[in-house]
């Protein structure tokens, strides 16, 4: 046996080790399943949501394309399924909460890819849009980099205290990006597609999920002081922030797009602070880094295509014919592709959601 083998069979055996000893601890196995119920009543939550903002625009013949007016807001909270839909939200952050604080974030934070797949199926059965084949390449690789991320972050993620200094860079870096797109907006906002507040919404969210482990972590020693405090105000500003993008990116675009970008950005958002700042990482060796990178590219590089292909977005611009609503008739002159037939199976065993909103009435 050369020596180039036994390195080889060495190293696979060190890789083998820690994949081994990442599901013997207890708490990480019960992070994973929190963190996965969440990702379930994210897709619910979003698809509700999304109807609740689209009923608003009908009723109130406002385009919320370029940030929703107060009354907009107001009436939002008068719809039943945008209620049902921030209920079940705040479910999904209880769970990514709870999940944090048995598993590291750069772990945690990846296994949300999985409400995509949820909503893109749900987002089928209730638009009609069928997924393409371009849409459903754009989701692997989204879900794809994900779960690279999450591999790697398995076998290399620590924890590790977070000393007050690394807060207080948190903290800053949270107030100049949260400038930056609020100025931006306000500069631009006629000119702002969905990607940007999509983009907007996940780099918030980051924030808001490190910020959560570091209360979370100090609540849990008893450390509650003013810097405590000053993280759960920051907390709840960028979760206001974030939330106000997401609404304006459903009048934008499809729940499954909004998702799949909020899955992609607010991980890798929160996995660099975890690497740059917290250290979560800290020992890890540069390979790992570079996989890093690689899947963080392939999930962006999916969001960006799914941007692009997406069926309902496409159907909208007439430049692919697609049948629309769940009782669309398709246009026989153009054969059925693997993609549509699968989601007329979709749409088959999929129920539609229990909430539907009254159309005579906002209030009602």
């Amino acid at each position: 046996m050369d020596a180039a083998t036994i390195v080889l069979g060495a190293s696979l055996g060190d890789v083998t080790d820690q994949l081994v000893g990442v599901f013997k601890d207890p708490r990480i196995l019960i992070g994973i399943p929190l963190a996965l119920l969440g990702a379930v009543f994210m897709s619910f939550g979003a698809q509700y949501q999304h109807r609740g903002v689209q009923k608003v625009e009908r009723l109130t013949r406002t385009d919320g394309g370029s940030g929703l007016t107060g009354a907009q807001l107001w009436n939002l909270l008068r719809r039943p399924s945008w209620v049902l839909g921030t209920v079940m939200l705040g479910l999904a952050i209880v769970c990514q909460l709870s999940a944090l604080s048995f598993a590291p974030l750069i772990l945690v934070q990846p296994l949300g890819a999985v409400s995509l797949v949820i909503t893109t199926l749900l987002n089928a059965r209730i638009s009609g849009h069928k997924p393409t084949g371009r849409s459903i390449s754009a989701i692997a690789l989204c879900v794809g980099g994900i779960l690279i991320f999450v591999t790697i972050a398995a076998l290399y993620a620590t924890e590790t205290p977070i000393s007050d200094a690394q807060l207080i860079t948190v903290l800053v870096i949270l107030l100049v990006v949260a400038i930056a797109l609020t100025a931006g907006w306000l500069w631009f906002r006629g000119r702002m597609g969905a990607l940007f507040y999509i983009v907007a919404a996940g780099i918030m969210y980051g924030f808001v999920a490190t910020l959560a482990k570091v209360v979370i972590s100090r609540i849990g020693t008893g450390d509650f002081e003013w810097l405590t405090v000053l993280c759960v105000v920051a907390l709840l500003t960028a979760t206001g922030i974030g939330a106000y993008f997401v609404q304006t990116a459903y009048s934008s675009g499809p729940p499954d797009l909004v998702i799949a970008g909020l899955t992609v950005v607010d991980p890798i958002v929160a996995i660099v602070i975890g690497l740059a700042v917290l250290r979560e990482a800290e020992h890890a060796p540069w390979g790992a880094y570079v996989g890093f990178a690689a899947a963080g590219a392939m999930a962006v590089i999916g969001v960006f295509q799914l941007a692009r292909h997406h069926p309902q977005i496409v159907s909208d611009s007439q430049e692919l014919p697609i049948p629309r609503g769940s009782g669309g008739i398709a246009d026989e002159s153009h054969p059925k592709t693997g993609a549509i037939r699968f989601g007329e199976a979709v749409s088959k065993v999929w129920p539609e959601p229990p909430v539907r909103d009254r159309t005579d009435g906002l209030g009602r």
